[in-house]
Order: C-alpha cells, then structure tokens, then sequence
C-alpha cells in the first residue's frame, strides 16, 4: 500500500475517532444540583496487612434522599476488582485483624424503625455471616485491634447506672410475657427527665444537640475468639469524669496511648492537652507528658519508642496558630520536639468543600517509615494538600504526591500507602501512591461524571489595596466566551481559617453552569499561606479581608468579561458574616444570599455553642468593651444596606445561631422595605450544605440561584412572593 493511500487512511481514522470524540463531548451535560443524588463518596480506608486489600465506607443516598446509607466495600490494590463485604445501611469504621483474616466494623441497626446506637461485629473475611461481639448501652466508637489479634479495644459512653439497668434486664426471668415485663420495668426509672440542668458553657454542640457530661467517652476493650462471643470477655480499661480520645496501642501491645483534657471548664483556660497511657489489662492511667495546646492523631512507630501527633500550640493567644507535626522520645523526660516550627505551612490542615463525605469519613494519623526515620503527613499549601515525608535524622522534606489535587484521606500498611484524593474534576477517589507518582484504584463516579461538561476553575494571582497577593480561583460557565460579559457571584469561605482549593466543589461547578462566573478567593485569614497571612486579621474581621475580596471582583471586571451592573455575593459561616458586611460597604452588589451568618458578635458571643473567651478574635467580653464587637458588627451599619438580601438558616445550628445573625438582619431589612426572605432548614445544623439531608442539600442551592437568577438574570418568580402559590410547583423540585 503507498504512502498515499495510507494517509488517506489515517486521515479517515483521524476524522472518525475525532467526529467520535467531538459527538462524545457535545453529548455531555451541564451538571444540575440534582446530580448530588447520584454522588458516591469513600470513606475512612484501610489497608490490609497484607497490603493487597483496601476496606473502606460506601455512602451513598438514600432512596428517600433524606439521608445516606453507608456499607463496607473491599478493593485490592492493584486495582479493578471492587466488591461489596456487607448488606447493612449503617456500616462504617472497618478495621483488618493484624493476620488479615476478619474485618472488625461498626453496625447501627434498627428497632422499631429507629437507627440503635452502633456496636462492634466481625466479618469473616473467607465468607460467612458477620456475628455482634457488643451490646454495650448507647453504643460504642473508634474500634483498633490489638497487635496480636486476640482483642479490640474501643471507645464508650456507658456510664455504671447503664450497665446495672443492662444487666437488670439480661437477668430477667419471667415465666410468661407479663412477669417478663414487670422485670424489665423494675429495671428501669419511673420517669426519666427530660429537663436540662445546665452547669457549664459550653453545654451543647453543632448538630449533636445538648452534651451528656454524665457519660464521658472511656477506653474499653473485648477478648476476640472464633467461637462463642457469649464468653467474650469485656473489660473497662480506664474510668473517671473525663473524656479520652485519639488512643493507639503500642506495637507490643502491653499498653495503649491516649489524650485526655482533665478540666471540667477548659474554656477558661488556653487549651491544653496530655498525653497518657494504661495498661492493656486496665487500672490507673499514667501521665506521659503535657502538651500546651491542642493535639490529635496519634501515632506510635513501628519500634515502639517513639508517639507523632499533630499539635497547636495555644499561647502566644492568636486568631489562628498554625498546626505543627511534633515527635516524642517515650522514656525520656524532653518535652516533644516541633520538627515543622520552620516549616510555613499547615500540617494535617485541608482544603474545604461541599463534597466531604458525609458520614463515616475517618481520620488520618501521620505514617511511620518502617524504620522509624521518617514521618509522612498531608500538608496544605495555597489551595492545595498533598503528602510529604519528613525525614528526621536530616530534616529534609520530599514531596509525596504532587498536583492540584486534595488528599483528604490516608492510611499505610503491608508496604502500601493509600490516600483518598479529590481535585476540581473528580470528586474522591482512592490512590495507591508510590515512589512513581499516584495510581487510581477506585472509580466510583466515573460513569456519572463522564455523562458531565465540567471544567477546571481557573487560577488567578492579584494584587489588593496594600499591594499583598491574593489567590483565588475562578469558576467560568462551561461554554464561556471571553467577548460576553456574565454575571458574577462572589463565594466567601466560612473559617474565617479556611482555604478554598483544588477539590471537587459542586456547588461552584453548578453556579458555573447556570451561566454565572464564580469567584472563590482566599483573602487575608486564609490558611495555606503562612501564619502570619492567617493571623493578621487578628482583631480586625470583618476589615481589609473585605477590602481583599473587592479588589478581586474588580480584578475580574477589569478582565473585560463580568457585567458590572450584574453582582452577587453569597458565602456561609464566615463567609455569611463577610456577605452581611459587604452590603453594608458597598451598593456594587445587585443581590446578596447570606447563609448562616453572623449580625452582631455581641448576640453570638452570648449564644454561640463555644465560648470565645481567650482574645482570640476580641481583646476583651462585650460587656466590657462593647464599642470593639460594634465596630465590626454588620448590623451597626444596617442603614447603608440597599442590597436585595436572602438569609438561609438552619434551625438547629448553634455554631452561629439565628438569633444572632439571618433573624436579625431580616428583620431589619424588612422594615426598610428592602426585598429580603428568610429560608429555614428544618433541623438542619451549620453543616446543611456539607453532610445535611440530601433533598435540603438540593434544595438550599435552588434557593441560592433562584434569588441570584431573579436580580442578576432578570427571571420571574413568586417563590418570595408574600402570598406564596396555593399549590407549590412540584416540578420545581422534580428529578431531572
């Protein structure tokens, strides 16, 4: 055949497969907030010893999509075969026995058509039924097995009235159904109470509701077998008034390691924590060292004579202090050693989105080299976290993974480390990462999101008032065209010590392809910069943040592509707080929705579910120095706000109550006869948009760009009208 005729043939190839393609890429979608439905997340993976098998936490929506189903799933490292190991709906927390032969996971069931708190059951990984190895009263937590196999120690509330009523019952022995039950009412109170008596400040807590200090979080075990569990043996390892957490065995498992705080009222003191240790048999807990700040993640190496973690110190009093990776020499009376105090970045921190996984997530703990020299930790730098190694012999520092990409998750064993990766085109995946780069194993929402036109935001670098740098990303429409001028919707982060970054952010991608440019900075506060770029809003948020986010919607219109006359703003928590100080800056703004905000930090300095009683933010109460929370309260400049403005609440958030913010602000606009409504979430928490109930999920973005689509966009809608449509538009709400 000659060259001719092979190039004709190519080119018909070419024509074909790239016909093929172009078709492939019209036949995409634009992403709609409804997708959210088919999102599947992976949550807290773990490697077998083997390091062949990864166990991880399925989430998916539930068939009712008011809330989400979580079962365990099994994939083998090197990829392409994934298989589901239980039927349950309520699975989570896998952990592989040290010889790989069970898998140890917590399971919720139902009574009565009510979820029961989780207990502890094995699965037999060579097939079989799981069987339930607890029955503790209120459930229990945080399950790790013992080095050698023979016991798993967990977490626990039961306090010794629960178990007496609990034993009370299982020794029952009525003769018919109605001696039983008279033994069983012996058992319990005649009427439990449900009156509160509340003795501390912090006394409740975002989305968990009033805190139980009657049932402090102790350490527990039970003897593992084979056989019967009848006999399993289970012991209490440590009691008292206080709560533990973060506790690990050590490799020979003779003892465990935990934290505790040991203060009934820490609020009134900088935040401390020790680190402790009991026996693997129980008794008396012993004081390891004192660390002044706070510290998680726990992790002993392989040789046993060391304990990583990460740690914030709390004194110098700062807005925000940079987290550090500290080591400690057990057996040694040295304080721990800081190996990152020169390291200007932020250890074990993440970047923020809306598509964390929603339940069942885990933790990460820093990762032992198998000879103790080294330690692997994430680390955030300007929008985007990934794994480094520090070695600590030399101090130097390698990079692990690489890219604009999140790791969110990770977790080493048999050889193998795994991190849980999202970046602005994939939602999370699991990697196995090597000294070769990083290699996907799981694809669990390929097939929806190769069906979706979704792009890369665009990274842009500009300069502010003062001249300081500020990053931020842009989100553009999907078919953007740089000769139309769009409107904008400015998106503020919560934290304020937060970061947006390079990680899958529906609610970015979905404004985007409604036909809004979006832009998500990071202004001064942000982390992921440097300590000192956090902390210099220290005494003065809201201020020059502002200032940070106006020069960068002017940086946009400068660009030639965004309407002026077309602006918007929204952002939630701290970004709800900016939101209501904008509008009372500035008249740029055609429409604002403020989600759930902050109006007067005197009101949320009284009724928010933390104290703030350092001078973190404020050098003093409000009672004494009012005029400092007037100053940078958004309701003391109420009379300039002429901006059409939404409040979306949720009712039971106590991290920003709404008494103390949308409640106020809409009221006021009200008066001034300034077009303004108010959205509730029925029991929803401050963390509706992120893990709240998939249809509020949804329906919270409806909300958003409805409002943003009537003032930017021109559209027509009564949903706001004061006398709302008699029979609502179901088709608003209808799956597409």
């Amino acid at each position: 055949m000659n060259r001719f005729k092979c190039g004709l043939m190519a080119a018909a190839v070419l024509v074909l497969f790239g016909g093929a393609a172009s078709a492939a890429a019209e036949a995409r979608r634009n992403i709609t907030e409804h997708d959210l439905f088919q999102f599947q997340w992976i949550g807290d993976p773990q490697v077998s010893a083997s390091g062949s098998d990864v166990a991880y936490v399925g989430v998916t929506v539930d068939e009712k999509r008011t809330d989400y189903e979580t079962a365990l799933f099994r994939v083998t490292t090197s990829g392409g075969d994934v298989r589901r190991l239980t039927s349950g709906k309520r699975d989570g927390s896998p952990r592989w026995s040290p010889d790989g032969k069970f898998l140890a996971f917590l399971r919720a069931t139902e009574k009565d058509g009510k979820p029961q708190p989780p207990q502890l059951w094995v699965l037999p990984m060579a097939g079989g039924e799981p069987w339930q190895l607890t029955q503790l009263p209120l459930g229990v937590s945080q399950p790790a097995w013992s080095p050698d196999g023979k016991s798993i120690a967990f977490l626990a509330t039961a306090n010794e009235q629960d178990l007496a009523r609990a034993e009370c019952e299982q020794r029952k022995d009525g003769k018919d159904a109605n001696d039983a039950k008279a033994a069983a009412d012996k058992c319990k109170p005649l009427r439990a109470s449900d009156v509160k008596v509340i003795t501390r400040v912090e006394y409740r807590s975002n989305g968990q509701g009033y805190r139980d200090f009657s049932h402090p979080r102790h350490l527990w075990s039970i003897a593992f077998s084979t056989e019967s569990t009848e006999t399993a043996s289970l012991r209490q390892l440590t009691r008292g008034d206080f709560d533990e957490s973060d506790f690990i065995w050590a490799p020979d498992g003779s003892q465990l390691y935990f934290t505790s705080d040991r203060d009934h009222e820490p609020y009134y003191q900088t935040g401390k924590r020790t680190i402790y240790s009991v026996t693997a048999n129980g008794g008396e807990a012993v004081e390891i060292t004192r660390f002044p700040g706070r510290l998680s993640a726990l992790s002993v190496s392989p040789q046993g004579n060391r304990l990583a973690f990460i740690g914030t110190l709390s004194e110098p009093v700062q807005s925000h202090t940079q987290s550090n990776l500290w080591v400690l020499d057990l057996g040694k009376s040295a304080p721990a050693k800081n190996l990152t105090e020169k390291y200007d970045w932020e250890i074990g921190d993440g970047i923020i989105g809306d598509q964390g996984v929603p339940r069942g997530g885990g933790g990460s703990k820093p990762v032992w080299s198998a000879d103790g020299n080294a330690i692997t930790v994430v680390v955030a730098k300007e929008g985007r976290a990934n794994l480094e190694r520090f070695d600590l012999s030399s101090g130097s520092i390698t990079p692990v993974t690489r890219g604009d990409q999140a790791v969110t998750n990770y977790v080493a064993n048999g050889g193998q480390l795994i991190a849980r990766i999202s970046n602005a085109l994939e939602l999370n995946e699991l990697y196995v990462i090597t000294a070769d780069g990083q290699r996907r194993i799981t694809a669990v929402n390929e097939k929806l999101f190769a069906a979706l036109k979704l792009t890369a935001p665009q990274e842009i670098w500009y300069k502010s008032f003062d001249g300081r740098r500020i990053h931020t990303l842009v989100q553009l429409p999907p078919d953007f065209d740089a000769r139309k001028k769009y409107p904008l919707i400015l998106n503020i982060h919560g934290g304020p010590h937060a970061a947006y970054g390079y990680t899958f952010f529906h609610e970015m991608q979905w404004m985007a392809a409604r036909g809004y440019v979006v832009l998500y900075p990071n202004p001064r506060g942000s982390t992921t910069y440097g300590e000192a770029f956090a902390n210099i809003i220290q005494y003065k948020y809201p201020g020059d943040d502002h200032r940070d986010l106006m020069a960068g919607v002017d940086e946009l219109i400068r660009r030639g592509y965004v309407d002026e006359k077309r602006l918007g703003v929204t952002g939630g928590s701290g970004g709800g707080l900016l939101t209501n100080w904008a509008i009372g800056q500035t008249d740029r703004f055609a429409a604002a929705v403020s989600q759930r905000d902050i109006s007067d930090w005197t009101a949320w300095w009284y009724n928010a579910d933390f104290s703030l009683f350092q001078p973190a933010w404020f050098k003093k109460p409000p009672f004494e120095n009012p005029q400092e929370y007037r100053d940078r309260s958004p309701m003391t400049f109420i009379n300039k706000v002429k901006t059409p403005t939404m409040f979306i609440l949720g009712d039971v958030d106590s991290r920003t109550p709404a008494e103390a913010g949308g409640d106020q602000m809409f009221r006021a606009l009200k008066y001034k006869k300034i077009p303004t409504v108010m959205v509730r979430f029925p029991g929803e928490s401050h963390d509706l948009s992120r893990s709240g109930k998939p249809w509020h999920r949804v329906e919270r973005l409806q909300h958003i760009v409805n409002w943003f689509d009537i003032y930017l966009q021109g559209k027509k809608a009564n949903d706001y009208a004061i006398m709302p449509p008699a029979t609502p538009d179901l088709r608003a709400n209808a799956v597409q």
